[in-house]
């Protein structure tokens, strides 16, 4: 397991989960201010330097109700709510949209290119809010940073951490059905056709060598597939032609998007071992999500604001009855943590809360610079 795997998957699920929003706010017919003043909330909250400090310390990756935890503190950081069906629907969409796309990453360093293709449709959404850019410019230059010195094996174990972390996972999506992608059990159809990964070359040949390292025979071999050769590889600087289309907004387009229960007995008799099972690292998690949704404050209306609720489903009638239909198994059950009981955690997360309070910030300058010089690798 990779304790680098956390920023990756935080930031790639939050950019789906703002790409739902942004599409069930403009669905619904919500204000364009209100709209745009949530998704700026939203985006503060998940780029806030000390949440972002806690979250790229190295660590291991959670169970996924704490995640779900976080997830649910921050889609409440403004003053739209939403039911707990429709949270439910809108991690099961954010989960299944990600794994996808880990899946089909021609390299395992890819998954970085998958990182900024939602990075740059974040900092698309607060264009016009300075101050805010500059937070998630800040954040592209962490990850350029820690991540461009890794290693192709130490990218590898990134994306088998988050294939683990995935594995279970097989919600039907509505988009992924009518596109064939998924079969109707859930699981993804991965093609055996199109570009191959940078640097490789297309499969069909069979060189062999002597022990001199001399090339001494060709043989040619048919495929099924039909492959092509990239024509560049996708920039891994702060702007830059992603190439890679893996990670952006698939929602851009309006169409309808549903999720079904698909859960085999294997999948869904895994569900209820991580509900009931006791977790080791139960006490780790506890002090983990302390930490990070200290800065999470559920955000109550005030002033002249009035807050709303948004339905990811087309009716409440859907929302109702998918409520009352989810398998008991698959329930997420978000922790609440309770830390008054206990005086040296209350210490704890008050002394976590003073280090978390954010002052308003002033627009800042979102003039290009360059990225910080690698640790590892030293001065470009």
């Amino acid at each position: 397991m990779s304790a680098q795997t956390l920023p990756l998957l935080f930031l790639n699920l939050g950019g789906e989960m703002l790409y739902i929003l942004d599409q069930r706010l403009r669905a619904q017919s919500i204000p364009g201010e209100k709209a745009r003043k949530v998704m700026n909330d939203i985006i503060t909250t998940m780029f806030n330097k000390k949440f972002m400090e806690e979250l790229f310390k190295p660590q291991e990756l959670y169970s996924k109700k704490a995640l779900r935890t976080v997830y649910d503190r921050l889609a409440h950081a403004s003053i739209m709510r939403l039911n707990q069906a429709s949270m439910d629907k809108l991690y099961d969409l954010m989960t299944m949209a990600f794994k996808y796309q880990v899946l089909l990453c021609p390299r395992p360093k890819d998954i970085l290119l998958v990182t900024f293709n939602h990075l740059d449709a974040i900092k698309d959404f607060v264009r016009d809010a300075p101050s805010i850019l500059n937070q998630v410019d800040e954040t592209f230059r962490q990850l350029i940073e820690i991540y461009s010195c890794l290693s192709a094996g130490e990218f590898q174990l990134i994306r088998q951490t988050l294939l683990i972390f995935f594995q279970d996972m097989h919600i039907r999506v509505s988009i992924f059905l009518k596109d064939k992608v998924q079969n109707s059990n859930g699981r993804f159809v991965l093609p055996i056709s199109g570009p191959v990964p940078w640097g490789t070359e297309i499969p069909g040949l069979i060189r062999m060598f002597n022990h001199n390292g001399d090339e001494v025979k060709r043989t040619e071999f048919t495929t099924d597939g039909n492959y092509v050769t990239p024509q560049r590889e996708g920039s891994f600087d702060l702007y830059g032609d992603r190439v890679l289309k893996l990670g952006t907004n698939m929602y851009s387009v309006s169409r309808p998007v549903e999720t079904h229960m698909a859960g085999s007995s294997k999948s869904l008799a895994s569900h209820a071992k991580e509900n009931t099972a006791p977790n080791p690292l139960a006490k780790e998690e506890m002090n983990f999500l302390a930490r990070l949704i200290g800065v999470l404050e559920i955000k109550k209306p005030g002033g002249n604001e009035t807050g709303f609720r948004l339905n990811l489903f087309t009716t409440d009638e859907e929302e109702e009855h998918a409520a009352l239909t989810r398998p008991e198994e698959l329930s997420y059950k978000v922790i609440n943590i309770e830390a008054t009981q206990d005086p040296g955690r209350q210490e704890e997360l008050a002394r976590i809360l003073g280090e978390l309070e954010v002052a308003e910030q002033r627009p800042a300058s979102t003039a290009k610079g360059p990225a910080r010089p690698c640790h590892h690798c030293g001065p470009p």
